[in-house]
């Protein structure tokens, strides 16, 4: 019995010439030629089942092309070339053809269905008689048949540009195509198609038939109807971008941010940030950003020379916020959902970020009002995420390593340096007081301690630096008191007894001496039973204990020089800078 290829090769002889079948601008990706009919057929139907979209021609010299194609472009066609023979699927002789010479099509060949036969007319008989009428019986229509692997290639064939490329970026939104948008059914394109077809439960030809076609654009076009994705050029902020106002609405204008609220309780949110600025407001604003509740805690921090980036998540909410600063404005956006949405904001977000772009203008002081709720509460209309309790500490190297009261840290689940920075307890020691914290990112402090190993004159005027007011101030407060005595109470060494009056904040804090040396810790009101100490009598670890404390602790903390004396003048200035807020939060 003859093969089917020598049988189709018998077929194809006697059919009549067809001429050029490209249009002049129409592009063909050549892959090889055959001289033999048989051997050609045969080559084209290989490599039409690894790639797709394959034809063979029969070309001036009586040889027979294999190609791919057509394409519209010459730059279509590149473009599958160069994918192709970048992953060895093509040789790499493979060229671009205009198809000028290519005469007859040999590959594939629509078949054909016979004409049914004519009615054979049956004799004219008397009519019966009539039947009672019955009432018709009405089925469902039965779909149509799918379509063969030849029928869908003939289909996809009929494409144009604009549809192909509508095809990947649907295929791209669903996760499955992930490169550039170009129009040309290439190996990664076809990959894509394969895999929504798998997930589907389709047969995996990587080659949609007309019906699948279908179904790929309705659901991509019914989850864009159902975010209504839509341009939004917010004129006051300064900012263009692609939103799902199908789940947002704008709300109002409050510095720094316009807010778009959750339209219908969909539990989407989404905030633009404005603010006229210097790089500084870009800073300041990520280390707030992170102190609201929209950002939860476990997520990305990553804040670059004139950019950051925050991301968040917990068991109710995820939040992704970018900002950046460029040419006198902060500008950036914060989207924010419940978990349901994960799926949704994950096709949103690229969206956003693909859309994003800056308009002139940006956000006064004064734009919107005011929220009349405290600041410490909320920030322009936002709940602010708020610590357990807070005390000081301060810097003691230039990596940012950080000196504390042990019952700063004790049984919290986090701290925090200035509420921006997570930090973890390296070393403590309970008896002394005392405990060392060290950041997570490494820190470059403006300062550090300096301390003097020497015994505290009695007498001698100190200077405590500590956050009286918890985190109400941005900044510590300076309190001056005196030496009373270099032992405790009951005559404990490694403790000065202090006269100032200082608050439960100020725990923590550096206490400098005359000289400006740091001379010790502040730890506060001893406990004397039911004794009630005289207002004003308060303690620290003196700076010898904690030198101690340190080395065996394999820290390093630096000493000042005997010879030196930091002006007043100067400690004003240096206190804040090595001064920090800790934070505990449960």
């Amino acid at each position: 019995m003859p093969s089917f290829f020598t049988r189709l090769a018998a077929l194809l002889a006697a059919a009549v010439l067809a001429g050029p079948v490209a249009a002049q601008d129409a592009r063909w990706v050549q892959i090889e030629a055959q001289r033999d009919l048989e051997d050609a057929l045969e080559r084209a139907a290989l490599i039409d089942a690894r790639l797709g979209n394959v034809s063979g021609f029969r070309l001036t010299s009586n040889w027979y092309a294999i190609s791919i194609g057509p394409f519209e472009s010459e730059i279509d066609a590149f473009t599958v070339r160069r994918q192709l023979r970048a992953e060895g699927a093509i040789p790499a002789d493979a060229f671009i053809s205009t198809g000028s010479d290519y005469g007859e099509r040999i590959f594939p060949v629509d078949g054909s269905m016979p004409e049914p036969e004519a009615p054979v007319e049956a004799p004219v008989a008397e009519a019966p008689e009539p039947e009672p009428e019955v009432a018709p019986v009405v089925t469902e229509p039965a779909p149509e048949p799918e379509e063969t692997l030849r029928e869908a290639q003939a289909s996809e064939r009929l494409l144009d540009r604009d549809d192909r490329a509508d095809l990947q970026t649907a295929l791209q939104w669903y996760g499955f195509y992930t490169l550039a948008i170009d129009a040309a059914f290439g190996p990664g394109t076809r990959r894509a198609m394969a895999e929504w077809q798998e997930d589907r439960g389709y047969e995996p030809t990587g080659v949609l038939t007309t019906r699948q076609r279908a179904e790929l654009m309705d659901g991509y076009r019914a989850e864009l109807a159902a975010l209504g994705m839509e341009t939004v050029r917010d004129e006051v902020a300064g900012i263009s971008i692609d939103l799902p106002l199908a789940m947002v609405e704008f709300d109002r204008h409050e510095t720094p941010f316009a807010h778009y609220g959750a339209r219908d309780d969909s539990g989407v949110r989404v905030l633009l940030i404005s603010q006229e600025g210097t790089p500084a407001t870009l800073f300041g604003l990520y280390e707030i950003m992170q102190t609201l509740e929209i950002v939860p805690l476990e997520g990305e921090r990553e804040r670059r020379q004139n950019s950051f980036l925050l991301t968040g998540q917990n068991d109710t909410l995820r939040s992704h916020t970018v900002a950046q600063y460029r040419n006198g404005a902060v500008k950036g956006w914060t989207l924010i959902w419940t978990p349901e949405h994960d799926e949704q904001m994950e096709r949103v977000l690229p969206m956003m970020e693909d859309s994003f772009a800056t308009l002139p203008g940006a956000l006064p002081a004064s734009a919107g009002q005011a929220s009349m709720v405290p600041p410490r509460e909320l920030l322009s209309g936002l709940s602010v995420r708020r610590p357990a309790f807070s005390r000081s500490g301060f810097y003691i190297d230039a990596t940012g390593t950080v000196l504390t009261t042990a019952e700063s840290v004790a049984e919290c689940s986090r701290v925090t340096i200035d509420e921006a920075y997570n930090a973890r307890v390296i070393s403590r020691d309970d008896s002394l007081g005392l405990a060392v914290l060290e950041p997570e990112t490494p820190l470059v402090p403006l300062a550090f301690a300096q301390f003097d190993d020497r015994e505290a004159p009695l007498g001698a005027e100190v200077t405590v630096s500590g956050f009286s007011y918890a985190d109400v101030m941005f900044q510590p407060v300076l309190t001056f008191g005196r030496v009373e005595d270099v032992q405790g109470l009951s005559g404990e060494e490694g403790v000065l007894r202090l006269s100032a009056d200082v608050r439960e904040g100020d725990r923590g804090g550096p206490v400098f001496g005359p000289n400006g040396a740091v001379i010790g810790l502040l730890t506060g009101h001893a406990q004397d039973g039911n004794r009630q100490l005289p207002e004003g009598v308060n303690f620290a670890v003196d700076s010898r204990a904690i030198l101690e404390f340190l080395n065996g602790a394999d820290v390093a903390g630096a000493t000042l020089r005997e010879d030196v004396v930091v002006p007043a003048a100067t400690l004003t200035r240096i206190a804040p800078d090595l001064t920090v807020l800790v934070s505990c939060w449960n």
